[in-house]
């Protein structure tokens, strides 16, 4: 019985210590504090003692703290009023997560808070939606959590390849290294069996370089003489009254200086190719009249005619073309090539002859010719063994020049070198080649507009890797040099998936890639006030 009696004061005992133990944690629970505090910060807000500003410049009667009235220079008494500029206000948001707002936004009438707390005055009724938007933030914590996982996944994969990547580079560089030395070796051969093989072939081709330069001096003579005997012919077919002379009137019987198609030769037409004068002898005419003539007597020979009518574009063209003969044979007294554009039985008529003429050289003794093979052999092989080098060199110099690139921590970035991903939006197309350019292509054209070339990386200290940046493209129309921002994120593919200009001629792509996923530390980005109610 007296058991009994123990065992049911025992059990009363321990439910009194547990009720007051629950009053003592809900009482612990309710932290008080000022509205707009941060629980962080509410032991600085004890309402038994003063209050003093957080810059220590005032001590003021703690209910003075939120009496909508600006004591403290640092705005820390005002927490959950409007009354100080520079204040703060803590949305607290349970079952989503906390927020801080500038002071002049409490009871501005919108609900800046998700719980509404930063519209108590009344005067703007809000609904505490904090319990949906958590929800949702959960959801989308969730899926990107998946996503994550996932492109860890696929990130080391790239990091692997990556690393593999510039394995093989580097051993690739040291063997073109090596290669280099017998390219250059073999080029420095090369290259004096060319010298003495030049040295042996100029030697014997001296004596016909001299029978060389005689023929074309005696060519040169018999084309001029050629030129003066047609300039003659002319003269006499167009000094009609023989007097050693061709004169305005001469020409103006001619419709073959008609220049403007008009019907009619005229004095100014005439003097044109009279040297400007009334009339011209015979050196004259074959000095400076009859360079300018010739095109447009073989346009009249028959071979060639104007139509009867022409319009008046037609007409210009027609003196355009006319003007160009004009010049090619003013500038080039005894050109045969200018011919060729006056008609085509002419051309194919006189043709033979020039060719003939132009193919005509010295024929070499056969050991000459043997030498001159020889030489031509060296020079095609030094040819060679430079282009070897000079191929060499520049595989060298791409792949020290990748090798320097900075792909990451873990190459996780290497695979996107030598790739390119377009997106295109309603005008235009546009094309990402990561470390090397962005590019702008209208759709409709195939003119490339370049929005810069790889720089750098350029993200905050916590994440260079989440920004590139791309510099000095093509310059803007009364503007500078085009440029490109590409923010990195994390996705299981890697893709474009939007572009914007922000500002004049700056343009910001959004990028997905598996090569972006990482974990982000507790401490990136985060306030020491803020933490999720979720």
């Amino acid at each position: 019985m007296k058991l009994n009696k123990f065992y049911a004061n025992f059990k009363l005992k321990c439910l009194y210590i547990i009720l007051v133990l629950i009053e003592l944690s809900d009482s612990k629970a309710e932290v008080p504090r000022p509205r707009g505090v941060a629980l962080s910060r509410a032991p600085l807000y004890d309402p038994d003692t003063n209050f003093t500003c957080f810059d220590g410049s005032k001590t003021i009667p703690y209910n003075q703290v939120n009496d909508d009235y600006c004591d403290c220079e640092d705005s820390s008494d005002e927490p959950g009023t409007s009354a100080c500029a520079g204040g703060s206000f803590y949305c607290l948001n349970a079952g989503y997560k906390p927020s801080i707002l500038k002071s002049d936004r409490v009871n501005d009438g919108i609900c800046d808070c998700c719980d509404g707390s930063d519209e108590y005055s009344g005067r703007k009724t809000c609904v505490n939606n904090c319990q949906e938007m958590g929800k949702a933030a959960r959801e989308e914590a969730f899926r990107l959590a998946e996503l994550l996982k996932v492109g860890k996944q696929l990130r080391a994969e790239l990091s692997q390849e990556g690393l593999k990547m510039k394995n093989e580079k580097q051993q690739k560089l040291g063997e073109l290294q090596k290669h280099k030395e017998e390219a250059e070796k073999i080029k420095s051969e090369r290259e004096e069996l060319k010298k003495k093989a030049e040295e042996v072939e100029g030697k014997a081709l001296e004596y016909y370089k001299e029978l060389e330069e005689q023929y074309k001096k005696q060519r040169a003579e018999k084309e001029a003489e050629k030129l003066q005997q047609e300039a003659v012919e002319n003269f006499k077919k167009l000094d009609s009254n023989q007097d050693g002379l061709v004169e305005i009137a001469e020409l103006q019987s001619r419709q073959s200086f008609d220049r403007d198609r008009n019907g009619e030769v005229s004095e100014e037409e005439a003097k044109l190719f009279l040297n400007n004068q009334e009339s011209v002898d015979l050196e004259t005419f074959i000095e400076k009249s009859w360079p300018l003539m010739k095109p447009f007597v073989k346009i009249d020979s028959g071979m060639f005619k104007p139509p009867e009518t022409t319009s008046e574009a037609e007409s210009e063209d027609l003196q355009d073309q006319e003007e160009e003969l004009k010049v090619e044979f003013g500038e080039s007294e005894h050109e045969e090539g200018g011919e060729e554009d006056e008609d085509e039985d002419n051309e194919k008529e006189e043709q033979p002859e020039e060719h003939e003429e132009e193919e005509h050289y010295i024929t070499y003794d056969e050991e000459t010719q043997k030498l001159v093979d020889l030489a031509s052999e060296a020079r095609n092989h030094y040819s060679e063994a430079e282009k070897d080098v000079r191929s060499i060199n520049d595989q060298i110099r791409d792949l020290e020049q990748s090798l320097k690139k900075d792909f990451g921590p873990d190459e996780e970035f290497a695979s996107l070198e030598g790739q390119c991903f377009d997106y295109t939006d309603h005008e235009y197309v546009y094309k990402l080649c990561p470390f090397e350019k962005s590019l702008q292509i209208p759709k409709s054209s195939s003119s490339e507009t370049n929005l810069g070339r790889w720089s750098k990386w350029d993200g905050p200290n916590n994440n260079p890797y989440e920004i590139m940046l791309y510099e000095h493209g093509q310059n803007c129309w009364n503007g500078p040099n085009r440029s490109t921002r590409v923010k990195l994120s994390c996705g299981a593919e890697s893709k474009v998936t939007s572009v914007s200009e922000p500002n004049r001629c700056e343009y910001a792509f959004e990028f997905q890639t598996p090569a972006a996923c990482r974990e982000v530390s507790s401490a990136e980005g985060k306030d020491g006030d803020l933490h999720d109610e979720l």
